[in-house]
């Protein structure tokens, strides 16, 4: 996404902030508070670590997550199908195939 300035989190934070999060888990960058409501940032060693472990899982089952891989996103619109797909696998633990009409050949 970028280095670790003011600049680069603003743009993130155009998309967390619309989500209206009734409080936000960081590690204490000094940043935040430019962004982050008084009293909504929780800074917590032990919530990062549920939250970096869910990155973990991410960057597991999805390669194309990792850095320095053959395995990449050539489009913004993949990388979200991607995720989605992922997301939906997690959550439901099937993936969704369009349904197709059997052919029937005489």
């Amino acid at each position: 996404m970028g280095d670790r300035s003011a600049k680069t989190f603003e743009r993130g934070w155009r998309i967390v902030g619309a989500w209206q999060g009734y409080f936000y888990v960081t590690d204490g960058w000094k940043v935040y508070p430019q962004f982050i409501p008084a009293g909504d940032q929780m800074v917590s060693k032990t919530y990062m670590t549920r939250v970096e472990g869910e990155n973990t899982r991410l960057r597991h089952y999805l390669a194309r997550l990792h850095r320095k891989t053959l395995c990449y996103s050539k489009s913004l619109a993949m990388l979200q199908h991607s995720l989605r797909l992922l997301i939906h696998y997690l959550k439901f633990g099937e993936v969704p195939v369009p349904f197709r009409a059997a052919t029937v050949t005489a």
